[in-house]
Parts: C-alpha cells; sequence; structure tokens
C-alpha cells in the first residue's frame, strides 16, 4: 500500500472517532509492516514509524500490548513506536519490547530502568543480551527477583561493581549464590570471595553441578580457603592469648577500667576487646570471640553490660570496624534502649546460660 494511502486511511480513523475502527487500523497497518518489513528501507520503516506513532496515540492497552508483541521480534521494527511501547507503565504492552526488540539501545534501557517498575527491571533482565551499564542500574534499583533472574542469564555482562553487588547479596541467598557461583565470567577475586561466605550446602552443590574442569577449580579455591582460614584462626588464637595475658596484668595493677576499654575500642584492637571482655566477665575467651563475631546485637550487649561497661563505651565496641557490623541509628537507639534496661546480674546470668549451652553442644560432638 503506498504510503499516501497508508495516512489517508489513518486519517479517516482518527477522525471517525471509532475505537474498533482505529484498532482495525493499527492491525491492518502491522500486517502490512511485519509482511514487507524485511524489504522496507529506513525512509519506508519512517512512514510506519509516523503512521503508528499516530494511531498509539488514542488505541487501548489490550491493542498496544498485541502491536508490542508483533513488533518485538522484528529487527527494524520502528524505533519511536518501539521507545513508547517500551515505556509504557502497563507492563503487558511494555514487557515483549523490554524483553526482545534489539531496537532498544542502551541509553533507551539505562533511562527505563531509572524510572518504571519492578516488573520493567525484570523484563529487561531477561532480555538476550545485557551490557554491564545496563546492569548496573537493575542491580542498582532491583528486588530479588531482578537479581536471580540476571545472575542466571549468561548472556548479561556486568561491571567489576556489579559483580561485587551480586556476590554481596548472595551472602544471605543461597540460591542466588549458586547461580553467581555457576557463571564463568566472574572475576577470580570475587568468585574466592563468593566461596568464602558460601554455607558448606552451597559450595557442595557447586561442585556436584560443574563440569570437571570447573570442579577443579572451585576445588583448589576451598583448599586455598581453608588453609588461609587454618592459618588466621591460629594467628587469632595466639593474638588472643597474648592480650589475655597483657589484660591480667593490667586487671592485676587495677588499670582495667571503662577507658581502657574506650581506647581498645577506639583503636580497633580486636583481640584486647575480646580478652577484656573475658577476663571481666569471666566468661572463655572462645565464647567471646564468637559472640562478638555474632550478626545479633544481643551478643554484644550482654557481655558488654556483664562487664559493667558504660553504654558509650558499649557502643563503640558495637560500631568498632574490627567487631561490630553496620548499624544503622535506629539499630543504635534501639540498643541504647535495651542497654540501660538490663541490668548487669541478668546479662551475668545470660552469659553463664551461653557459656553452659556452648559446653553441652561441644560435649555432644563426635570425636574426630
Amino acid at each position: 500500500m503506498p504510503a499516501q494511502s497508508l495516512i489517508a486511511e489513518l486519517e479517516d480513523a482518527i477522525k471517525s472517532g471509532s475505537k474498533d475502527k482505529r484498532v482495525d487500523t493499527l492491525r491492518r497497518i502491522t500486517d502490512l509492516f511485519v509482511a514487507d518489513a524485511d524489504r522496507l528501507n529506513d525512509q519506508q520503516i519512517e512512514v510506519f514509524d509516523n503512521v503508528l506513532g499516530r494511531l498509539i496515540e488514542r488505541i487501548e492497552a489490550r491493542a498496544l500490548a498485541e502491536l508490542s508483541r508483533r513488533l518485538a521480534p522484528i529487527n527494524n521494527a520502528p524505533p519511536e513506536v518501539v521507545r513508547r511501547l517500551a515505556g509504557d507503565d502497563d507492563i503487558a504492552v511494555a514487557e515483549p519490547i523490554l524483553s526482545k526488540s534489539i531496537r532498544l539501545s542502551d541509553q533507551d534501557l539505562i533511562e527505563i530502568a531509572n524510572t518504571k517498575t519492578q516488573a520493567h527491571l525484570l523484563a529487561i533482565s531477561t532480555r538476550p543480551r545485557i551490557a554491564a551499564p545496563v546492569t548496573d542500574v537493575l542491580l542498582r534499583r532491583g528486588d530479588d527477583r531482578v537479581y536471580h533472574k540476571l545472575a542466571g542469564n549468561p548472556e548479561a555482562s556486568f561491571s567489576e561493581d556489579g559483580f561485587a553487588t551480586l556476590v554481596k547479596h548472595a551472602e544471605k541467598d543461597e540460591q542466588l549464590a549458586e547461580k553467581v557461583g555457576l557463571r564463568f565470567d566472574v572475576p577470580l577475586r570475587l568468585f574466592r570471595e563468593l566461596l568464602l561466605r558460601a554455607t558448606e550446602a552451597v559450595r557442595s552443590r557447586l561442585l556436584a553441578v560443574s563440569d570437571a574442569s570447573s570442579r577443579g577449580h572451585i576445588q583448589n579455591i576451598l583448599n586455598a580457603i581453608s588453609e588461609d582460614a587454618n592459618r588466621e584462626a591460629r594467628k587469632l588464637h595466639c593474638d588472643l592469648m597474648l592480650a589475655h595475658d597483657r589484660v591480667l596484668a593490667m586487671q592485676a595493677d587495677g588499670k582495667l577500667n571503662d577507658a581502657v576499654f574506650f581506647e581498645f575500642a577506639k583503636r580497633g584492637y580486636y583481640a584486647e576487646i575480646v580478652a577484656a571482655l573475658s577476663v571481666l566477665s569471666g566468661a572463655p575467651l572462645q565464647l567471646m570471640d564468637k559472640l562478638l563475631q555474632s550478626e545479633h546485637i544481643e551478643a554484644f550487649l550482654v557481655p558488654c553490660k556483664a562487664s559493667s561497661l558504660e553504654w558509650p563505651t558499649a557502643r563503640l565496641i558495637l560500631t568498632c570496624r574490627t567487631v561490630g557490623h553496620k548499624t544503622t541509628a535506629n539499630d543504635l537507639d534501639q540498643a541504647q534502649n535495651d542497654y540501660l534496661k538490663l541490668s548487669t546480674n541478668i546479662a551475668q546470668r545470660i552469659l553463664r546460660f551461653w557459656q553452659v549451652r556452648q559446653t553441652v553442644s561441644r560435649a555432644a560432638m563426635p570425636a574426630a
């Protein structure tokens, strides 16, 4: 059909005011484009772009979704129409284009990923090719579904920061850790970090589903991690014993007080903090070390209160770079309320209970 006939039919459809007429015209023009798409030049595609662009201004969502599905797989689909469909708030309209159309540029995808819903981000995450600048935005704004879809998409590319973000999220998500671990493009440093933080279950599954070459690579990294962990454990044990001796000497001289704790925490002296809490609270070094590596705030608060530390000192220990985990202002406010309500006597009783529980747990373990 000549361009003039298309425009004449378009004008008639728009002026008629009939919804059915507009939808019928949209389908007929789409049929014409789809049938000849591989033979059209840029000028002819521009004509269809203008015609379809005017029609879709007053077309219902169902017809737009149908148009989106038909244009999505066509490599030379009208570019402006494709962009308008991709940016539609209705995911039923946008999804086919977002997930399939190569007409969208990386900049188009970045703009949509920055402004639209999680459903739009999820659709982009299924594309057959996704550049790193796009995945950076998806990872910054996306939810867990987006993370999982991207990690499992072998055609998605990631920047170094993007991979770091994936690995960080995988710490508390075993399924995500497994998906990231099965990728071949994870930088070695981050792959090692992933395995270091992964649970034994995830490590076992990665070894089970990997091919022989990958399995050997993973096992070598796990062996190196184990050797490093044993070396660090031996060093920490030595540091704790030396710190324990120093702290006992300070206690004998009457110098083990709140101010000393504050200085230990201020300087990030982990071994000294553990040893001092152990001496003042009467709890074993091993238990105190375990408590200060916990993610639970009460594991910090109880030994501090049992050692009769003031809140400012306990707060500094809680946020110490070598001890505490990331805490928000709300976490600290709640921790302060809990700390002030907790009595030293109750804290000591809780600590004794934890000590007994740890002793029973260790006694129940089978001999090596």
